[in-house]
C-alpha cells in the first residue's frame, strides 16, 4: 500500500524491499549497459506467463538474445502482433517461437469456468471480461502461426513455429 504525503507525492511502502535488494545484487554484475536492444539471436518467443517456463534457457539463449512476449496462454493477440511487427522490422527478429505448455490453466477450463473462478476469488462478476480460454492448444498454435505468417507488416523472411512445452520434462514439441 502506498500513502500520500502532505505534498501529494507517493511514498513507497516497503512491499518490494526483498526484490529491490536482489536487484542491487543483480546490478553488481550487470553487463548489458549500452546494448542496443536488438535480438542478438534474431528470436522472439511468445509464451505463457506461467512461472514454470524459463523462455531463454529452454532454448539455450541468454539475456539480449531474444524478445520475450508473455501473456496468459501464450496467445498471439493484437498487441503481440504489434510487438512482432516492431521486432521483425526494427529489432532484427527473424524467427518467432509461439510456445504454449502442458497443464496450462488457460487450456484446462472453459471461458465461463475461468470467469466463474475469478468472480469467486474477487467477489465480483467477471463474465464481462474475456479471459482467453484455449479449447484446443494444437489448433490455437496453428492459428497463431498463421496470424504471424499472413500479417502484412511482418516480412516473409520471418519464420514462425508453434510449440508445446512440457512443464514436467522441459522438452519442446514442434506442432507447426
Amino acid at each position: 500500500m502506498t500513502s500520500g504525503s502532505a505534498a501529494g507525492s507517493i511514498v513507497p511502502s516497503g512491499n518490494f524491499d526483498d526484490l529491490l535488494a536482489a536487484n542491487r545484487t543483480y546490478a553488481d554484475t550487470f553487463d548489458l549497459a549500452g546494448f542496443d536492444g536488438v535480438a542478438r539471436a534474431g528470436v522472439a518467443i511468445v509464451t505463457c506467463m506461467d512461472s514454470r517456463i524459463d523462455p531463454l534457457r529452454m532454448v539455450g539463449l541468454e539475456p539480449g538474445d531474444a524478445k520475450i512476449l508473455r501473456n496468459p496462454g501464450g496467445r498471439v493477440t493484437e498487441q503481440v502482433l504489434v510487438a512482432l511487427v516492431l521486432g521483425a522490422n526494427l529489432l532484427k527478429v527473424d524467427r518467432v517461437l509461439v510456445v504454449e505448455h502442458t497443464r496450462c490453466a488457460m487450456a484446462s477450463a472453459s471461458e465461463s469456468e475461468l470467469q466463474r473462478r475469478v468472480g469467486e476469488a474477487t467477489g465480483t462478476d467477471a463474465t464481462w471480461m474475456f479471459l482467453g480460454a484455449i479449447n484446443d492448444q494444437r489448433a490455437e498454435l496453428v492459428e497463431s502461426v498463421h496470424k504471424i505468417d499472413s500479417h502484412p507488416l511482418i516480412p516473409s523472411h520471418v519464420k514462425a513455429g508453434g510449440f508445446l512445452y512440457d512443464v514436467d520434462s522441459g522438452l519442446l514439441e514442434q506442432v507447426v
